[in-house]
């Protein structure tokens, strides 16, 4: 089935991706915040109506892959009424439109929602527990789209990094040339993820959903297969540079003030994922040699 896909948060190196991932069954129209900004319920009105004229015009189907976020996880701390706009009030109208036009809503969120202390992989039916703005704000906008009566489902990821846009290995790629020595938290665990990879999943997904196949589950997890810390990816960063990985040292968290805590340990099951007949990502480390190789 033809699909229709419209990207809110277009502007982002996920909303990029999946832009880039259009075919001649998949048309993708990925405006940025300032084409479409989801604090506006006009716009959002305007936007989803114009997703069905032109699915309609096409024999497709659509649907709404939400990839706008408020994601400055320590500006988030003092500007948390935006945060709040961007994150639960956009949702939330945007599930409100999909709801009465019938369009199915993906909804991308985050590892933040949850407290970050665990000691295995977090399942999408774990107590959440944000410890930080960022987080608490898009809990509560994971609530208020599966509370909409909307065709919705919320897929979690994490430690997201793509081509476009700012990231921590485009940022250990720059420090890479500018330092001796790297230091590093390695106590932080996690799974990262290549946004080409999630938004390939996040369209598998939108078939499945237009077919009427959608997972009974509404919330999934999907992140690059395994789990490192920040240390070891960044050591995994410099090998793909073909710099010498020992430049990078390991520290801990308390070494590594921050204004805002991270999670120790975000670590989530893929398992949601796999069990709703999707095509779990690549590990981490295939990816993460992907990305250099400019597949």
């Amino acid at each position: 089935m033809a699909l229709e896909v419209l990207v809110p948060g277009g502007s982002g190196q996920l909303g990029r991706d999946l832009a880039a991932s259009e075919g001649e069954d998949v048309k993708v129209y990925a405006p940025s915040s300032a084409e479409l900004d989801v604090t506006q319920a006009g716009a959002i009105v305007t936007a989803v109506s114009d997703l069905v004229a032109r699915a309609k015009a096409a024999g497709a189907k659509p649907v709404v892959i939400n990839a706008s976020a408020y994601t400055a996880v320590d500006a988030a701390e003092t500007d948390e009424g935006r945060a709040f706009a961007i994150n639960v009030d956009g949702p939330r109208m945007l599930a409100a439109v999909c709801s009465s036009r019938g369009v199915p809503l993906i909804h991308v969120s985050t590892d933040y929602v949850f407290a970050g202390d665990a000691s295995k992989p977090y399942e999408p039916a774990d107590p959440v527990g944000p410890k930080t703005a960022y987080g608490r704000t898009k809990a509560a906008g994971e609530d208020a789209v599966l509370g909409s009566g909307a065709q919705a489902w919320v897929v979690r990821t994490a430690w997201v990094y793509g081509k476009t846009g700012k990231n921590f290995v485009k940022t250990m790629i720059r420090l890479e040339g500018e330092r001796e020595t790297l230091s590093v938290v390695d106590d932080q665990h996690g799974s990262p993820t290549w946004s080409a990879d999630l938004a390939a999943g996040l369209l598998e997904l939108a078939g499945q959903v237009v077919d009427g196949r959608g997972p009974a589950q509404r919330i999934l997890h999907c992140t690059g297969g395994g789990a490192t810390t920040w240390c070891r990816f960044t050591r995994a960063i410099f090998t793909e540079l073909g710099a010498d990985p020992a430049r990078v040292n390991p520290c801990t968290t308390a070494d590594y003030p921050s204004p805002t805590p991270r999670p120790a340990y975000s670590v989530l099951s893929n398992a949601s994922w796999a069990d709703a007949g999707l095509t779990p990502l690549r590990s981490w480390e295939d990816a993460l040699r992907a990305y250099f190789a400019g597949e």
